[in-house]
């Protein structure tokens, strides 16, 4: 028969992945450890009656010869099994897990040591992966439009029917869409007003969508002391649980009616917007500039996202189970971290269940290993001169570009994140090289509304 030492370097495969070691301790040299750890406490440990380092020996050991034992077994056991991981060449995946071995001899502690390793990775073959890439073309048209909505969030209003230096809005003194309109309102159910359903001096702009559409309804076309009876039907699935789903009857009064007057677009729009001199040329440069390199980011993205998934497609590995739940937990902490920056009472011990994160643990955990190994095969490394090119092209759309940089370059962390970008590009232009890739023209307008929903 083995003995236990002689089984200690046998690497036992149960599975795919998956893979146990025996690991063996003599009790004689784990006690030495042990006596000689509990000398060295007892300089310094403290008990009643006693100044410390004066306790006798017999008493530390009684009160900390357990807790000591289980130190030590712990450093001894994972000193062991990484120096038997780097002699057997194990990739070991994850944190292994430990449990003690039945039939010892009675003079050796011995555990078995569970773990996985990493995958082989098969890329496949990326010639017959599929993508489609977005081109868009910032035309004069996209300025007019970009102009338009930087003039709609500079809006100001003035009380219609009152003349001002913009005007007075028209002989038509009803509310419009688009009019900013201030009201009082009653809503009942069955007779009895409900809480939330009244308001004094409520103000909202007519057509942004804030809100029911039967509420904007019956306020359009009133008049100032004008006011107006209605029903309106709350959505099944509307917030306020106690009215959900039921039709109250509201009245609405008309208090005040102000029109929205849009700023011209001359020379002090365009120094409102940063152009010193108020050149509309170079505003007009500057804001196709500013689409240009937002239609790139946006472009950039949505291939990168096609990127990956046809890597995914065509790779062929296991996923080590260790490494997913390792990323279930991470990504638990960070939902727990956005309840805590949003408010949320005791959202640090909030109760995610790590199952939720499943999916895309695993998804995170193969792209990261297909990653891995296309980078390493193909040479894709960041270079020092690809990472400066990204910072400045990325501080050009500030208004000091060199502090940018600067930024940049004074945080190991932000410069490593701006690598991993480096490499995710590196990565799609070697993919792209390789896969059947289609071009499509997509509007500007098509494009922004795709990057949200992807």
């Amino acid at each position: 028969f083995r003995t236990i030492e002689a089984m200690a370097n046998v690497v036992e495969n149960l599975g795919k992945l998956e893979r146990r070691v025996t690991i063996s301790l003599p009790k004689d040299s784990v006690q030495k450890e042990i006596d000689s750890r509990i000398r060295q406490l007892a300089k310094n440990v403290r008990m009643p009656g006693f100044r410390p380092g004066k306790v006798p020996l017999k008493m530390v050991t009684q009160q900390y010869a357990g807790q000591v034992e289980a130190e030590v077994l712990s450093d001894k056991v994972g000193k062991q099994f990484f120096d038997i991981s780097r002699e057997e060449n194990l990739r070991v995946a994850g944190q292994p897990s430990f449990s003690p071995k039945d039939g010892a001899a009675d003079d050796t502690y011995a555990f078995d040591a569970t773990f996985e390793v990493y995958p082989e990775v098969k890329l496949g073959d990326l010639a017959s992966a599929e993508v489609e890439r977005a081109v868009t073309q910032i035309s004069e048209a996209e300025v007019d439009r970009t102009l338009e909505i930087l003039r709609k969030q500079r809006v100001h209003y003035h009380a219609r029917g009152e003349a001002g230096e913009h005007g007075d809005g028209g002989e038509d003194l009803s509310a419009k869409s688009g009019d900013r309109v201030t009201v009082d309102f009653v809503g009942k159910l069955e007779g009895v007003a409900f809480e939330g359903g009244s308001a004094e001096d409520f103000a909202f702009v007519l057509g942004e969508g804030r809100m029911l559409p039967e509420f904007e309804q019956a306020a359009t076309g009133l008049k100032v002391g004008e006011a107006r009876e209605f029903d309106l039907k709350f959505p099944d699935d509307y917030h306020g649980k106690d009215v959900a789903g039921k039709t109250a009857q509201f009245t609405i009064t008309m208090k005040k009616i102000e029109w929205p007057h849009l700023p011209e677009v001359d020379a002090e729009f365009a120094k409102s917007l940063g152009i010193a001199d108020g050149d509309l040329v170079k505003m007009r440069a500057e804001i196709k500039d500013n689409l240009e390199r937002e239609a790139k980011r946006r472009t950039q993205s949505l291939v990168k996202n096609q990127v990956m998934d046809a890597l995914l497609k065509v790779a062929e590995l296991e996923v080590p189970k260790a490494l997913i739940e390792q990323d279930q937990l991470r990504l638990v902490e960070m939902a727990r971290q956005d309840l805590t920056q949003r408010g949320v009472p005791n959202a640090a011990n909030a109760p995610i269940p790590a199952e939720m994160f499943k999916e895309q643990a695993e998804r995170r955990v193969k792209l990261g290993l297909v990653l891995a190994e296309l980078v390493k095969e193909n040479g894709l490394e960041a270079k020092p001169e690809q990472i400066r090119a990204e910072v400045e092209e990325f501080a050009k759309s500030y208004e000091d570009p060199k502090e940018v940089i600067r930024w940049y370059y004074s945080n190991k962390q932000r410069l490593s994140e701006m690598e991993a970008y480096v490499v995710e590009s590196n990565v799609v232009e070697f993919v792209l090289g390789k896969a059947k890739v289609t071009d499509k023209e997509v509007s500007f307008e098509a494009l922004a509304s795709a990057s949200a929903q992807a």
